[in-house]
């Protein structure tokens, strides 16, 4: 399998990730997402300006990647004033964080490993 196969199957945009917003033991809202690619951060990067601080960027990312389980955006463009304003900044970075974090943990090592192989 050549590198760029081998890339596109095991961290390709057709995976999909899964964040459970809880209150206590009940999930309030089931977020879905694909990997960032740079095509797309250099779009979000592009809608936080040149002054845009790091939680522009996770706002806007929150904004652009959050997807329902049918993968329907879950906010538009115009949800960005109330998200800033109405709600809590912890619950929003808890979201951009796992979003941030997703698919950064052990998988570049076992790309390596199937690529030697």
């Amino acid at each position: 399998m050549e590198a760029i196969e081998l890339l596109k199957n095991k961290f390709g945009v057709s995976q999909k990730y899964l964040y459970e917003l809880k209150e206590g033991d009940v999930t309030v809202l089931e977020i879905y997402w694909n990997p960032l690619t740079i095509a797309e951060r250099e779009t979000i990067v592009a809608k936080s300006g040149d002054g845009g601080s790091n939680e522009d960027f996770a706002l806007n990312l929150m904004i652009e990647k959050a997807l329902d389980k049918d993968g329907k955006r879950l906010f538009q463009d115009g949800h960005r004033a109330t998200l800033r304003r109405e709600v809590n900044a912890g619950i929003l970075q808890e979201i951009e964080l796992a979003m941030l974090n997703s698919g950064a943990q052990y998988k570049l090592e076992e790309a390596k490993a199937d690529l030697k192989s």
